[in-house]
């Protein structure tokens, strides 16, 4: 199916950052109202991907192709499968929202702040839908160069040290993937297209080396446990917006690449290295489960609770079995919701008090009941309830996870409880209870546009915990033919 949709979703947004750049900061409402047209464009563009989505067919779509360095076979390759296409719309919605957040809160270079997101909603687009090697790590690494300029220029007192940290760590990893993306050049006889590694005989010396080295890159990105430590920093020094981009959309880059890379072009390995992946994955559910617990900063403790969530992803891919595969794509797709909703939520109070200290707060309901009520409700998604997304990923995987080993699904199990535990043990002392002090007692409940961001998010994660099929179908046979594939030796 050929289209120029992809383009379009790509470079709607970056091409529509360059007026809102040149109009400059002076102009606020104009620059509030040409990023929101922008990003609603970036967005509307997108929706035809699913509405003319092939649900039977496991291979790619929408594919566009043509040539761009010739003399080593470079490619511009785009399509997306059912794996890759709900990220693509999941990422453009999430751009308007974060336009919106900031319609009133950065007054200081509005302009570059709006444009900084337009153009990294577009790179992320592009690494959604890259089918070269090389124009998939342009695009990864390009998208680094906005979240550093949107946490060092907008960010909290240690924003500097912060947006070092988050670009040297994701840097590094990179560079690995690099070399062995230069390998599987020269392997495949000159080319870079991603689905030709895909049917490449390896041995399994080179294939773990290579499967390691995609794992140092895309276990910094998701993050997974040891390399997570630059992930909280990032989040407790970002503006709003940037969290949001970061927890919703920035952390599935790494899990996406598992899917993408690791798994289909070195199966063999994947499956010698599952059991260590999965070690990794657990000790990130627990163990940053209960750190999560003892944070005292509301905006640490989501960034934790973040992390032991996406534990979950990276544990769903390496059971390979349909459900577990398929509960950690949901899961992506659901954190993404939650996740940004809860930042929000976090960043309503911080505009209104200056303080995401948990100890600063309570009786929130007493003044903000509108916005208590929302509140709530995400953190219930993020304790996994039943009728919430935060379920459906969840128990699809923990589904999997006992179909594959029943202690694995059993430890897993156990963020059940410790997501409940830290999220409800922070809305209690946030939201409930009497007024705590004067600056709880002055608050004022959230307006339209506030009302309007949370609002589309509850929709969401209430419509995908009460009727995921529309999640599934899309992916279910781009993942049936994945585990097929990952099942084929390729010794």
């Amino acid at each position: 199916m050929n289209s120029q949709l992809l383009s379009l979703a790509i470079w709607v947004p970056i091409l529509g950052a360059v007026p809102v750049f040149w109009i400059g900061s002076e102009r606020r409402t104009l620059v509030r109202w040409l990023s929101l047209a922008v990003a609603v464009a970036g967005f509307l563009v997108t929706l035809p991907l699913y509405s003319g989505f092939d649900v039977t067919q496991a291979g790619m779509q929408f594919v566009e192709q043509a040539p761009w360095i010739t003399r080593f076979n470079v490619q511009y390759l785009l399509g997306v499968d059912g794996i890759s296409m709900p990220f693509i719309l999941l990422n453009s919605l999430v751009t308007v929202l974060v336009v919106l957040a900031g319609w009133e809160v950065i007054e200081d270079k509005q302009a570059q702040y709006m444009g900084a997101f337009l153009i990294m909603s577009g790179l992320m687009n592009g690494i959604f839908s890259a089918l070269d090697g090389v124009l998939f790590y342009v695009f990864f690494e390009a998208s680094l160069i906005p979240m550093y300029i949107i946490i060092g220029a907008w960010g909290g007192p240690n924003r500097v040290y912060a947006a070092f940290k988050f670009f040297l760590y994701t840097l590094l990893g990179s560079l690995l993937m690099l070399v062995a993306l230069i390998w599987l050049f020269l392997e495949s006889n000159g080319s870079f297209n991603i689905l030709d590694w895909h049917q490449l005989r390896i041995g399994i010396a080179p294939q773990i080396l290579i499967f390691i080295a995609f794992l140092v890159s895309f276990a910094v990105k998701v993050p997974m446990w040891p390399v997570h430590t630059w992930l909280p920093d990032a989040h407790v020094e970002a503006p709003t917006g940037g969290s949001v981009v970061l927890a919703a959309i920035a952390l599935k880059l790494g899990a996406y690449g598992f899917v993408r890379f690791s798994l289909p072009i070195v199966p063999d390995a994947s499956h010698q290295l599952a059991p260590f992946i999965i070690a990794l994955s657990l000790i990130g559910v627990i163990y940053i489960g209960f750190v999560a617990l003892v944070q005292t900063d509301m905006k640490k403790l989501i960034a934790y609770s973040s992390i032991s969530h996406m534990g979950f992803v990276t544990l769903g891919f390496f059971i390979f079995n349909q459900i577990g595969v398929e509960g950690a794509l949901v899961q992506m797709i659901s954190h993404g919701f939650v996740s940004a909703a809860m930042f929000l939520c976090v960043g309503v109070m911080y505009d209104r008090m200056h303080s995401r200290m948990i100890a600063d707060y309570g009786g929130v309901v007493n003044t903000m009941p509108k916005f208590a009520a929302l509140f709530v409700f995400f953190a219930m998604a993020n304790s996994g309830l039943p009728a919430t997304s935060g379920f459906v990923g969840e128990f699809m995987v923990i589904l999997g996870a006992i179909k594959f080993n029943f202690w694995v699904g059993f430890a897993a199990a156990t963020t059940l409880i410790l997501g409940a535990a830290y999220t409800l043990w922070m809305v209690k002392r946030v939201v409930f209870g009497e007024v705590a002090n004067d600056h709880v007692a002055k608050l004022t409940d959230i307006g339209g546009r506030e009302l309007l961001i949370l609002g589309l998010l509850a929709v969401c994660v209430l419509a995908m915990g009460l009727y995921p099929f529309p999640f599934t179908e899309v992916m279910h046979a781009s993942v049936d033919n994945l585990l097929k594939h990952v099942a084929v030796s390729k010794l």
